[in-house]
């Protein structure tokens, strides 16, 4: 049975032949132009990269179990052909359409936070979030650590390391890092906030392609040494996933269905608390998915949500994270602008992205073993996440360390450490600049 399961070729779970039928019609669509640029039509291109991609990407040496495989190449080849300008415009504009103006990437992430929050254990889940935020701040003060040490081997100044380097890096992405970041340096110095953004955003950029590599190398750390990492659901070092304990009953369509509007349900809730009802606390911006991941905790604390519908949610969850972050991983890479990132490559700032990188896993990971968790997984999601580009990091982080189910710790980090961060920048910049 191995022998033939070895022989067997189902790219995305098609056969071969199939798979590579569609493939040659969706680039065929694309060279004449008829293929749409509608909601479908951005899918049936994103998919088809994405497969050829991953597919490759998984059967390289080397690069399949330490440099991220399929997922990691389908970043970097997407970011070629977008930043190179070989994507026809309006195929180009379509993919922009699908992450952009439909925001595929916060109905990915609702899912994913559904099922990773609903699939844990009541007392696991209080145990792991209670001991999260030390995590945290244990990545930024590791990062803080080894990004001053590596500016003082190049001359640069802690207080520049600091504002220049470290806050970006860990601000939690663009949107919610260095575009505010920016704008409080500005309020704070007077000088124009674009001269701040140009360098965050690239050393920002730096530090998310080593956060993706790592994880990959984390990932084969723990497939080394098992008593480091946890299944890929949990953070705690005791206890197990709900579904697979109590729940092995392949849910329903119409369970599907349910768990489906319950999704977007929670998704409203988190909306209406971040934008109508609650959006700042003692003065600071709670991002909706910040919210929506408090509301889902106490939906399972309160064991509102039957259990066949936290199986279905999960199975939604796998879907996702299995299937559809192809699309994610194309949409991506192509706004990634690699022009931008080969500009900022010299040694001084690629050494110091690095080290914060490596401090933000190594302080992560110790106060992780601290509270209660599996080291490995705290340093991918209080660590990583917080040093990546934000929702798009975390999936691609995740995805390289084939870690999905910890979606809701990984957007803790990119949302309420990231809001930590904008915090700690503006007491920096009042202090430090002059």
């Amino acid at each position: 049975m191995s022998d033939e399961k070895k022989k067997s070729f189902t790219p995305f779970g098609l056969s071969w032949l199939l798979c590579l039928g569609f493939i040659i019609i969706v680039a065929a669509g694309v060279m004449t132009g008829s293929l749409s640029t509608d909601l479908a039509g951005g899918f049936a291109f994103m998919l088809a990269l994405g497969i050829i991609c991953n597919e490759i990407g998984e059967r390289i040496p080397f690069w399949n179990s330490y440099i991220g495989g399929g997922l990691v190449l389908t970043f970097l080849v997407s970011a070629y052909l977008f930043t190179n300008k070989m994507v026809p415009a309006k195929y180009a504009k379509a993919v922009g359409m699908v992450m952009d103006q439909a925001d595929f990437l916060s109905f990915f992430i609702v899912f994913l936070i559904c099922g990773s929050i609903l699939g844990l254990e009541k007392k696991l889940l209080l145990k792991s979030f209670a001991g999260y935020l030390p995590a945290i701040f244990g990545g930024l003060i590791g990062a803080a650590v080894l990004g001053v040490a590596g500016g003082l081997v190049f001359g640069i100044a802690p207080d520049m390391i600091l504002l220049n380097y470290v806050l970006p890096i860990m601000g939690g992405g663009n949107g919610a890092g260095a575009v505010p970041l920016s704008q409080i340096y500005e309020t704070v110095t007077g000088d124009k906030a674009a001269n701040y953004y140009t360098f965050a955003i690239t050393i920002l950029t730096i530090a998310n392609i080593f956060a993706i590599l790592t994880a990959a190398i984390l990932n084969q750390i723990g497939h080394k040494h098992p008593q480091l990492t946890g299944d890929g659901n949990t953070l705690i070092r005791t206890g197990l996933d709900i579904e697979a304990e109590k729940n092995d009953a392949i849910p329903s369509i119409k369970e599907m269905g349910g768990a489906f509007f319950m999704g977007v349900g929670f998704y409203a809730a988190g909306r209406l608390m971040g934008k109508a009802i609650l959006p700042k606390v003692f003065g600071v911006a709670i991002h909706p998915f910040a919210w929506m991941i408090i509301i889902v905790t106490i939906a399972a604390m309160t064991g509102i949500v039957p259990n066949a519908t936290k199986a279905a949610a999960k199975r939604l969850q796998s879907f996702m994270s299995s299937c559809l972050v192809l699309i994610i991983m194309v949409g991506v890479g192509a706004d990634t602008d690699l022009n931008q990132l080969i500009d900022a490559i010299n040694l001084s700032n690629v050494v110091i992205a690095f080290l914060i990188v490596v401090g933000a896993i190594i302080g992560s990971a110790i106060v992780g073993q601290l509270v209660g968790f599996y080291p490995i997984d705290s340093a991918i999601t209080a660590g990583l996440c917080m040093a990546n580009r934000g929702g798009s990091g975390d999936l691609a982080v995740l995805g390289a360390s084939h870690r999905m189910g910890l979606i809701a710790y990984a957007q803790l980090s990119s949302r309420l450490g990231g809001g930590i961060v904008l915090i700690i920048g503006s007491i920096l910049f009042g202090a430090l600049i002059k």
